[in-house]
């Protein structure tokens, strides 16, 4: 498809008219007048208000990254422009991180210039993320310089640490600012990037020519550059994962050593099946070519990021040399890679806005964000990455943690995506009260329950691959963005199988309420268990987070390696006893705390009459807890229930 059939594409997807009779529409509009004569509002800046039309002129910027190693960013921009009052936007909505994060903070030193005379700007009292400069006449263009500096502690989106001695990720959002009055994929700009000496990079952008470490880009629409980060690293891999095909698709590797970039053969043949086992899935691509682009360090964030033709993956230093750590977490590239299909080619219509600075909704996110989860294990799965044994391990941990969901006796499924903004960078205390992101471990759930409710209904002969096909298979090719709305979810499952899916819907998505309202575990032909024994994923999951334990399932709370609470089962039995997060274990039965003591003192708990005394600080104060527990240590696990129809097989084998 051409690009100027994808635009129009664009355009035919997010506008939709409102017609009314002429005589309703004058009514209105008289109302609308004397409202506004009423209270003397002011209409907003006419040059603020976002126009579809081409930016006239190209901006351009240059981001050294010589300074990485000391994390600090330099940037030079150029942008033209008219004479009079211009407003800068710095991104505040990042499209992937489902809240308004720009780091803006971040960003320091700025000065704007225009033929060589420092202006003037002020920041908007009310939109921190607009800066207001008055441009002389005369002048055609205007300079910024300025630094980012990327942050020394990990504080959630846009507030990683991105850098170390050997390597660099870079977000384009974070360096960038950009005109107000146009839709951002209106207004083009040129890149160039120079990196520390020696240093290699990947990124889904075009290189029109490099001289030793200055890369120069091809122009792009400032929303493809906001589209399309850059890693660069002293060591550096690169693996073809799509050997001989029309449409490439790469691995790019940095780390801090040369022993972390290299995945085995085996590892290499898993991410190989992915792609293949996507293709298959979907019936098409929408994209010229993709780079998986992964940073491996124990000293940066560690997070998965999409974009449309490549992701942002930042994992740990042993990813390709430690079995447990990438049996652990090798569903991030997986899911990174679905949301090229969900998220990016096709998206919740609340969350495509014009630009970056205008509030979006994310009331689908258990749709964006809960089905992608769903392929994400089923994919790792069908490429080999996981076994189906270690799928089940890992469903039964998420099924454990939604199960034991306090918060769900007030709070639903969908406000936990509706108030996401609300509640990012919130923090891990009282979640599973307060409830965090559960749209997407829940959301895991729920579209399990869809898939195997249509293999139900249909005798096995439909699935949700047939749904992801229809859904996502059209315009095979194209990355124009193309919106859909619960109504367009709910008629593309009705076509697929005839069903109440409205209802379906609701009925999990609205429940509050102690138990789980998600059943496609027990329709798979399996159930959820607690035994004595953790299973291999929860050992890894522990090993992660430096020996933390969750014991949410029996005594109801989750304690770091070094005593520190940070969350509590609401009305457990270590919530009946005055436990709440924050505080600090010091001791156990009697003796000094360690992670190993607490869970024998539970495990004994069985067979014991007395409590369970713990000794905890809360900020100076220290006092005796007795929790009254004896359960034992309960670890969740799946097993077959007998003579059941074995749907999950079915769904985790590879695809032809």
């Amino acid at each position: 498809m051409g690009m100027a059939a994808r635009v129009d594409l664009v355009r035919r997807t997010h506008v939709k008219s409102l017609r009314l009779p002429l005589g309703v529409s004058v009514l209105l509009a008289m109302l609308v007048l004397c409202a506004a004569s009423t209270v003397h509002a002011e209409p907003a800046d006419a040059h603020l208000q976002p126009q579809d039309v081409p930016y006239p002129g190209l901006l351009t910027i240059d981001i050294n990254l010589s300074q990485a190693p000391r994390r600090i960013f330099q940037v030079r921009e150029t942008i033209p422009v008219e004479p009079g009052p211009v407003t800068l936007y710095y991104p505040k909505w990042v499209p992937g991180e489902h809240a308004p994060t720009g780091p803006v903070s971040r960003v320091t030193g700025l000065v704007i210039k225009a033929d060589g005379e420092t202006l003037d700007w002020h920041r908007d009292s009310l939109d921190m993320y607009a800066f207001h400069v008055e441009v002389p006449e005369g002048a055609g263009q205007i300079n910024l310089t300025f630094q980012f500096l990327v942050p020394d502690r990990n504080r959630g989106f846009g507030s990683w640490v991105s850098t170390t001695p050997h390597l660099a990720a870079l977000e384009f959002n974070q360096v960038a600012f950009y005109p107000a009055g146009y839709y951002v994929r209106d207004i083009r700009i040129q890149p160039t990037v120079e990196l520390p000496d020696g240093w290699r990079f990947a990124t889904a952008l075009d290189v029109v020519s490099q001289q030793a470490d200055t890369i120069h880009f091809a122009p792009v629409s400032f929303s493809d550059l906001v589209d399309s980060p850059l890693i660069a690293g002293e060591y550096f891999q690169h693996v073809d994962l799509a050997p001989g095909a029309d449409v490439p698709v790469a691995l790019n590797v940095v780390g801090d050593a040369p022993e972390d970039i290299r995945p085995s053969e085996e590892q290499v043949r898993q991410l190989r099946n992915l792609v293949k086992q996507a293709y298959a899935l979907f019936g098409s691509h929408h994209y010229d070519h993709y780079d998986f682009l992964l940073a491996l360090s124990d000293h940066i964030g560690h997070f998965g990021l999409e974009h449309h033709q490549s992701s942002d993956n930042r994992l740990m230093a042993d990813f390709f040399n430690d079995p447990r750590t990438f049996t652990r977490v090798a569903n991030v590239l997986p899911h990174e890679f679905v949301h090229s299909w969900n998220g990016k080619f096709r998206r919740p219509a609340g969350l495509w806005t014009p630009t970056y600075n205008m509030p979006k909704r994310d009331d689908l996110l258990w749709v964006y964000e809960g089905l992608t989860s769903y392929w994400a294990g089923v994919l790792t799965t069908r490429s080999g990455m996981w076994t189906p044994e270690q799928y089940r391990q890992s469903l039964a941990v998420a099924a454990a943690k939604m199960a034991h969901r306090t918060g769900r006796k007030w709070r639903s499924l969908q406000d936990t995506a509706t108030a996401m903004p609300l509640f990012s960078g919130g923090g891990h205390s009282w979640t599973n009260w307060r409830r965090g992101i559960d749209f997407m471990p829940e959301g895991r759930l729920l579209w399990l329950d869809v898939d195997t409710k249509i293999r139900q209904l249909s005798d096995n002969k439909r699935s949700l691959d047939d749904f992801a096909k229809r859904f996502f298979g059209m315009y095979s090719g194209s990355y124009a963005v193309n919106t859909y709305t619960f109504e367009d979810v709910v008629a593309a499952l009705d076509e697929i199988q005839p069903f109440d899916w409205a209802a379906f819907l609701h009925a999990r998505l609205d429940y509050t309420g102690t138990a789980l309202p998600e059943h496609g575990i027990a329709r798979s032909g399996w159930k959820l268990v607690y035994t004595r024994t953790p299973s291999d994923f929860q050992k890894a999951t522990s090993r992660l987070r430096h020996g933390a334990v969750d014991l949410a399932a029996s005594v109801g709370f989750a304690v770091t390696s070094g005593g520190h609470v940070y969350d509590v089962q609401w009305g457990g039995p270590a919530f009946n006893a005055g436990l709440v997060p924050g505080m600090a274990v010091t001791a156990v039965n009697g003796k000094d705390y360690s992670t190993s003591i607490l869970k024998e003192a539970v495990r004994d708990a069985r067979h014991a009459r007395g409590p369970i005394t713990l000794l905890v600080r809360n900020d100076d104060a220290y006092r005796t807890l007795e929790i009254d527990y004896h359960g034992g240590l309960r670890y969740p696990h799946l097993v077959r229930i007998k003579d059941s129809t074995n749907y999950l097989d079915d769904i985790l084998a590879p695809r032809k």
